[in-house]
């Protein structure tokens, strides 16, 4: 018998569901183990959409633990389920008890591969397998057992064998920043260097006589263009210890000048991951500060008329400052203005000015619309606030009730379990109980509320059954 980590809470994680799945869908599948108190689908605060997990509150913990026995993995909507006990306190999820690493694992190997495979060690409170944006295994996952015990023992008897074919890796979870600080001090003592802006016609012992005089070398590789066997101009130096290292990017990087007329660039080694996530990280440093550069300065200027060019947009905007730089975008066949441009000016006082005195004038034949220009991010996310906005205008107008003067009956109710979702008209629910009581708690199956259900429905907030 499975048992959670708090047995007094019946709650379930559910997770790894898509993107349409509703809290409809998840009552018909889990309200056939027991009588199911709640469901919630997790979903962005700002566009709504599913986060792709949900919890699941039943009213007996024994049948939460029939549902994670039955039905783990089961699929809904084509993509298995991954249940497991919900976890309010995360330190137990982030203190790394019980948690183990697996990598190295074939593609083949899903989620209840896994889980079979460890779950003969102990109680599994969860495992996942890393997914790409395609759903394909990234190769490594994650089982998180109950107890430290079950995990040293799995990390003990599994580690180096094979798993349909495949030397598996399995170690104790180690957290992120711990991680980071590992590679930290790792990369300190690092002793393999990468050299460029070498010459064509070096070689592998030419590459260890230039560095010989740093320490004792334990390998040199120039790098061979493989069609005409001639230097592809950089290669790897692995010296005996990480001092020689060090002291040879100290004294010749940026330094030492080539044949070429280049001077060499020497570093520390870096596999393609790290490079990649370092590259990404200096990205978007560099974003960053160009975003903070411009804001509060740069001005987004549309409704412009199609001979309008550089000079005449900086000569209507030059009175309110001194413009740093003025572009008007326009159509790369014709070369006309695409009827929008940008301001820079120098300060965020003179760029207020322009916009208090310019926006709505009419300039040519159009009122222009003048505002402080803003990234992709910050125009998605007030796209997305107003189309939720504008969402929720018509969800409460179709929420009021149709006046009926000829008719003394409430509106009817159907009589289905699953009446609790987002799809109610909660005003005619309430009007209904009202008028008949005993009528309106059959629609609901024989479902009982609470005291404020029928009030909190009106008001158009989420309901729990019990």
């Amino acid at each position: 018998m499975t048992s959670g980590p708090v047995s007094s809470m019946a709650s379930l994680y559910v997770g790894d569901l898509e993107s349409n799945v509703t809290e409809a869908m998840l009552f018909e599948k889990f309200s056939a183990i027991g009588p199911v108190l709640s469901i919630r689908v997790c979903r962005d605060l700002m566009t709504r959409r599913s986060l792709g997990y949900a919890y699941v509150n039943y009213q007996n913990v024994s049948d939460a633990e029939k549902a994670i026995e039955t039905m783990n993995f089961d699929a809904l909507k084509e993509k298995p389920l991954r249940i497991m006990w919900s976890q309010r306190d995360p330190s137990l999820r982030k203190s790394g008890v019980g948690n183990v690493f697996i990598k190295n694992l074939d593609k083949s190997i899903d989620n209840n591969v896994l889980h079979d495979t460890f779950s003969t060690f102990g109680t599994i409170l969860s495992c996942k397998i890393a997914q790409d944006l395609h759903g394909i295994s990234k190769g490594y996952g994650f089982v998180h057992f109950a107890t430290e015990e079950a995990a040293t023992n799995a990390i003990n008897k599994v580690n180096d064998m094979l798993l349909n074919g495949k030397k598996v890796f399995v170690g104790k979870f180690i957290p992120k920043t711990e991680r980071l600080k590992l590679a930290e001090e790792t990369a300190k003592r690092f002793t393999n260097i990468y050299v460029k802006y070498l010459t064509e016609e070096y070689n592998d012992q030419m590459l260890r006589e230039l560095f010989q005089s740093f320490g004792k070398i334990m390998s040199t590789k120039v790098m061979i263009d493989d069609k005409t066997g001639k230097s592809r101009c950089f290669g790897f130096v692995s010296f005996e210890s990480s001092d020689s290292a060090q002291k040879c990017i100290e004294e010749l990087n940026g330094k030492k000048e080539m044949a070429n007329g280049k001077k060499l660039y020497i570093n520390r080694a870096q596999k393609k991951a790290e490079r990649q996530e370092e590259l990404k990280r200096r990205f978007e440093e560099l974003r960053q500060k160009r975003v903070n550069r411009y804001k509060g300065v740069n001005l987004y200027v549309k409704n412009l008329n199609e001979d309008f060019d550089d000079k005449r947009l900086a000569d209507e905007f030059s009175t309110f400052g001194t413009i740093k730089s003025v572009k008007v975008m326009c159509d790369g066949t014709t070369g006309r203005s695409r009827g929008f441009g940008f301001v820079c000016f120098s300060a965020p006082e003179e760029a207020q000015k322009a916009i208090n005195e310019m926006n709505n004038r009419i300039v040519g034949t159009k009122p222009l619309y003048v505002a402080f220009a803003q990234n992709k991010e910050e125009r998605k996310e007030l796209l997305n606030a107003h189309f939720i906005n504008k969402t929720n205008s018509v969800l409460r107008a179709e929420q009021i009730p149709t006046p009926m003067a000829h008719s003394h009956h409430p509106p009817q109710l159907p009589s289905h379990p699953h009446l609790f979702s987002a799809a109610i008209n909660p005003a005619a629910a309430a009007m209904a109980y009202a008028a008949n009581p005993a009528m309106a708690l059959n629609a609901f199956g024989g479902h009982r509320m609470s005291s404020n259900s029928w009030n909190d429905m009106r008001r158009g907030r989420r309901i729990k059954f019990y």
